[in-house]
């Protein structure tokens, strides 16, 4: 069987293609990594890395070509960068994935799709705890594209096209490496910074609760989907994937306890209204019972969830 992953290249994606050559998706033979710069190879299966633009003429068709039996899709114009940019994120996040599902549909194969989702496609006013019925209503140009691709792959499902999985992934962090264009990016920033001695600039109030999971875990979470019976997983054509809320406050908190309050120290406070209206306008915490009733993974407290990434990175 022949998996795909669409943007390889990023943490998530390359993070994914390791837990598939060491097993986690069983029947796995050869992966195709694609993102925009060639992706490097894994070890453990047989990879093609292509540098492709999804978004490009053709670029859709060329993909679906390699007869892919599972593709995750993971490529996305993020956050900020959706908002600042309405042409690209539409162009990207929703003209882009059509074209994919269209070319997967002329095999005729039924291909299984996993889909990274947002939690942006949920918009004010919420409950305190946000339920697995909840209604679509995003505040942003990011979340109106994933919420618009989630029903995209839903109709491709329902019509027997593709086996299609939505994933509305909470807010990832720790993320390693370089700072990215994401509204949230700050929640990995005001961690891994300090952690590296350097300083940070925490742009929302310590009260400011968010929904999180970690990369290990978020990632483990796209393997189950796809290793999943499809008998299993067809009733639930979109999920909301399980975290934690925990509070802008209670994360420096952790990083103090940790790393000691010179760490904590290196956290400015300079407020950004722009990125403020953007977190403050994603759900603090969800109903998760499905994705719990079918296993999926979720990190015990915040501490884990630093603990992970100084493990690793620091």
């Amino acid at each position: 069987m022949r998996a795909m992953i669409i943007g390889a290249a990023g943490m998530l994606g390359a993070k994914l293609s390791t837990q598939i050559a060491q097993g986690a998706v069983p029947g796995i033979t050869d992966l195709v990594l694609v993102d925009r710069v060639a992706p490097a190879p894994v070890p453990g299966l047989p990879c093609q890395c292509l540098a492709a633009d999804l978004g490009a003429a053709g670029a859709a068709a060329e993909l679906a070509a390699l007869a892919p039996d599972l593709v995750f899709h993971l490529a996305a114009v993020v956050s900020g960068q959706a908002e600042a940019e309405f042409d690209t994120g539409y162009a990207v996040n929703l003209d882009a994935s059509r074209a994919l599902f269209e070319a997967l549909r002329a095999l005729e194969t039924r291909p299984r799709v996993v889909f990274a989702s947002s939690l942006a496609v949920y918009g004010p006013p919420f409950p305190d705890v946000v339920p697995e019925d909840f209604v679509l209503r995003p505040a942003s140009s990011y979340g109106t594209q994933k919420a618009m691709v989630e029903l995209l792959l839903a109709d491709y499902s329902r019509k027997g096209f593709l086996r299609g999985t939505s994933l509305r992934l909470p807010t990832v962090s720790i993320r390693p490496g370089a700072p990215n264009a994401a509204a949230s990016g700050f929640l990995s920033g005001i961690l891994r910074e300090p952690l590296a001695g350097q300083a940070a600039n925490c742009p929302v109030p310590d009260g400011t609760r968010v929904w999180i999971a970690s990369p290990d875990v978020t990632v483990a979470g796209l393997a189950h989907a796809a290793a999943l019976d499809w008998d299993r997983i067809a009733p639930h054509p979109v999920l909301n994937l399980r975290g934690i809320s925990v509070t802008v406050g209670e994360m420096l908190a952790a990083l103090e306890q940790q790393a000691g309050p010179d760490a904590r120290a290196l956290v400015s406070r300079n407020p950004d209204p722009a990125i403020a209206r953007i977190v403050q306008s994603w759900p603090e915490a969800f109903v998760t019972d499905t994705a719990a009733a079918l296993d999926f993974p979720v990190n015990p407290d915040f501490s884990a969830i630093l603990r992970e990434y100084i493990d690793q990175y620091a």
